[in-house]
């Protein structure tokens, strides 16, 4: 009888030992509801075509597992560009062997462009079975890639036609004809933890299908004033190839998409690396996929964060809230009487953080929208009502629009980050990334990499600044800029004067 019992108790234990080992280690088998990353039939389109399930509480899965799940979803994408040739010596190497830092990382071009073919390389992965791939924007921007081809990782090779693409966020969507595709569920961003463990996976220096693991090291980072980021900071080892790879958390959820480093002068990883979060990802390529680009709101007010001597100075109980530095002609801004110095503290009724807070909000409201704003003016709350209108890609984008008035350059706003991947110490202005052959700037020997300063004696900081300006001169007057040229790191300014036409 003692020798049955222990055969017995031994078989339990051992029985619980083993569905111990299944529970915890082997791979989460998904259920049918939940089941993103097997290979199936395509879901039926809908208007959440992109966006996640319902949210439910999911185990904590291992490195392995995650990377089983996802590793399929990730695809390298190789574009074929037209790019204008650069002399020699400008300059580091991308880190990520795209056209986002040979642009940002480099020198700007001193002479006319001569057009040349070149191959980029980076990442990219399926977010539907039906074939939509989400990568960046620097990969493949339309008005210069001429073709896409994305490799998945049994080695079978796709044409990819884009979709739509997106400045503002650096993310762009592709489409191969393709059905059954393993593809990767966009997490909720927002339940990101600083500390907690993430993975990227992605092709760097031609590495394919590389996997590297980190922890998050900071939430909504703002490295560029002009755009529409919120960065998630990440240490796990990001390098040329990586853009548009997924940063993945530890439920096997994409809640980031990786985008850009810091390099500090190095050529590769040095722990900080930036990641586009999913939450934005998710209403990007709804538009994507519907129009092909992103419409947002624009209210028209230049603005800047609160300081404590700001709010100390006007009273204001805190330094949530964005103040507002000017407030451009005909603008929703000005239609609704809004005034410099206003300091902006709430959106239709919800508090506002800060400047890019304010940003995302109006960008967030469509065309033709009504916006209800409270405003601090004077000391005193003011309500205001505006219509917000559309900010025009071509603001966006940050290059001169087509205009009946010209001096013959193209421009880009400079801001902190910009100035940093150019290799500049100048931080603002407007830097010159074209002087046409035969036009006023030219013959003034203005030639592009030098930095707009300030026109008629104001202070340059945005390209609609400068358009303005044109606007109100009268063709065949003169208008005086204050330009800088930075040889060797070395800033020299002068004045120029230039005829408009």
């Amino acid at each position: 009888m003692k020798k049955y019992a222990w055969i017995a108790i031994s078989s339990f234990t051992l029985g619980l030992l083993l569905a111990g080992y299944l529970f915890l280690y082997l791979p989460e088998k998904n259920s049918a509801a939940a089941d993103v990353f097997a290979s199936g039939t395509a879901p039926a389109p809908s208007a959440n075509l992109f966006a996640s399930p319902a949210p439910q509480e999911k185990p904590t899965l291992d490195f392995v597992t995650i990377a089983e799940k996802i590793g399929p979803a990730v695809v390298r994408i190789e574009a074929e560009r037209r790019e204008p040739s650069r002399a020699s010596g400008f300059g580091e190497e991308s880190p990520f062997g795209d056209d986002f830092f040979n642009r940002f990382f480099g020198q700007p071009r001193q002479n006319q462009p001569e057009f040349n073919t070149v191959q980029v390389g980076g990442t990219g992965f399926f977010i539907t079975a039906d074939g939509y791939i989400l990568t960046n924007n620097h990969m493949v921007e339309k008005d210069k890639t001429m073709s896409v081809t994305v490799t998945t990782l049994g080695g079978k090779e796709y044409d990819a036609k884009i979709i739509g693409t997106d400045l503002g966020t650096d993310l762009a969507l592709l489409k191969i004809q393709a059905k059954d595709m393993p593809f990767a569920e966009l997490g909720d961003s927002g339940l990101v933890k600083v500390g907690e463990w993430v993975l990227a996976i992605g092709n760097p220096l031609g590495m394919e299908h590389t996997v590297t693991a980190g922890i998050v090291s900071y939430k909504g980072r703002s490295i560029d004033t002009q755009s529409y980021q919120d960065f998630i900071q990440t240490d796990a080892a990001i390098n040329r190839g990586n853009s548009g790879g997924p940063l993945i958390n530890m439920k096997g959820e994409v809640i980031g998409i990786n985008s850009t480093i810091l390099t500090s002068g190095f050529a590769g990883n040095i722990g900080i690396g930036f990641a586009i979060p999913s939450s934005i990802a998710k209403k990007v390529v709804v538009q994507l996929k519907e129009k092909g680009r992103v419409i947002r709101g624009r209210l028209g007010v230049q603005i800047r964060d609160l300081t404590e001597g700001m709010a100390k100075q006007w009273n204001l109980t805190s330094k949530a809230g964005a103040v507002v530095i000017s407030v451009e002609p005909d603008s929703p801004a000005e239609l609704a009487k809004i005034k410099q110095y206003d300091v902006i503290t709430q959106v239709n009724g919800e508090p506002v953080k800060n400047g890019d807070d304010l940003r995302f909000r109006i960008a967030d409201i469509l065309p033709g929208g009504k916006v209800n704003l409270t405003v601090v003016r004077d000391g005193k709350e003011t309500k205001v009502t505006a219509i917000v209108d559309e900010l025009e890609p071509e603001r966006e984008k940050g290059q001169v629009a087509s205009l009946d008035k010209d001096i013959g350059v193209s421009v880009v706003a400079l801001s902190p980050n910009a100035a940093r991947r150019y290799g500049l110490r100048t931080t603002e202005g407007l830097l010159i990334t074209e002087v046409r052959n035969g036009s006023e700037a030219a013959r003034q020997n203005l030639a592009a990499g030098m930095i707009i300063l300030e026109v008629n004696r104001k202070k340059m900081t945005t390209v609609r600044d400068f358009e303005n300006i044109l606007k109100t001169t009268t063709s065949g007057d003169e208008v005086i800029l204050l330009v800088r040229q930075e040889l060797e790191g070395r800033p020299q300014d002068f004045i120029a004067t230039v005829k408009v036409r």
